[in-house]
């Protein structure tokens, strides 16, 4: 079974049952938490939780605990109870730790100076269906102490691993999710950074609040202009051979592949 990556992720703590489907519901695809969102002492509850309150699997990742942690084993038996087939990999940092969830489809999680290094790697596994990145855990990982500055914007830092990220999954044409917007009353941020991230080529966002969801599918949503414009290259295209002029702009094939992704877009976002 393989996941289709909605342009919202929303993450949910694993031991919070009583939200599970009001996440499904906000959200087109949901993050189970078995790692950060949950604290140790709760994280066999949380796998409890996440065998008896199941959601749509085609629609439903649960993120592990890092490989070679006390909890990554349990978090597996667990999994091997549910129908839940797409597992979201916590500090993923080498091709090694996926022989471990061989028959899923692992999200690889690039949140450590080590992971955003060993990306095209990850990315270039065959368990690997998309890659994610995280700025706070790969500042910590660096001995920093935030990932933006006083102005809100990411650090030079931060950028470098987001498009690295995102050019390792692309080479190798898996999915890119961009990192959760933690300043969750910040919405006007948030929906320009997913602007940029769906202008740039990531398949998702993902997010921490319901709230927030609203914002990332708009953002991801073509305007009415860039959709009409999509439409338009495309029609002409069909009459044409090579590069050709169309409303006074040069249009070749990279420009027509602009189109088409604008026009994937807006199919995602209905």
């Amino acid at each position: 079974m393989s996941f289709d990556f909605a342009p919202a992720l929303l993450f949910c703590p694993a031991d919070r049952p009583d939200r599970f489907d009001k996440a499904a519901e906000r959200s087109p695809a949901v993050i189970l938490d078995l790692e950060d969102a949950v604290a140790p002492t709760d994280k066999p509850a949380a796998r409890e939780a996440l065998v008896a309150h199941q959601l749509d699997p085609a629609k439903t990742i649960v993120r592990v605990n890092a490989a070679g942690s006390p909890d990554f084993a349990a978090d597996l038996a667990a999994l091997e109870r549910t129908e839940y087939r797409t597992v979201m990999l916590a500090k993923a940092v080498s091709t090694d730790q996926l022989r471990a969830l061989d028959g899923y489809g692992v999200v690889a999680l690039c949140e450590t100076a080590a992971g955003v290094l060993a990306a095209p790697a990850l990315a270039a596994h065959e368990s690997v269906v998309a890659l994610m990145w995280g700025a706070e855990d790969l500042v910590a990982s660096l001995g920093g102490t935030s990932s933006r500055d006083g102005d809100g914007r990411y650090r030079d830092v931060a950028r470098h691993a987001r498009s690295s990220v995102l050019l390792a999954a692309g080479a190798h044409r898996k999915a890119a999710i961009d990192a959760v917007h933690v300043a969750i009353d910040d919405l006007e941020g948030l929906a320009a950074e997913a602007q940029d991230a769906a202008a740039s080529g990531f398949a998702a966002s993902a997010c921490i609040h319901p709230g927030q969801v609203a914002a990332i599918l708009d953002a991801y949503r073509p305007s009415a202009e860039e959709f009409a414009w999509a439409q338009s290259v495309i029609a002409a295209a069909s009459g044409e051979s090579g590069v050709f002029r169309h409303e006074g702009m040069m249009v070749d094939e990279p420009v027509l592949r602009h189109a088409a992704g604008i026009l994937r877009r807006a199919d995602a976002g209905k």
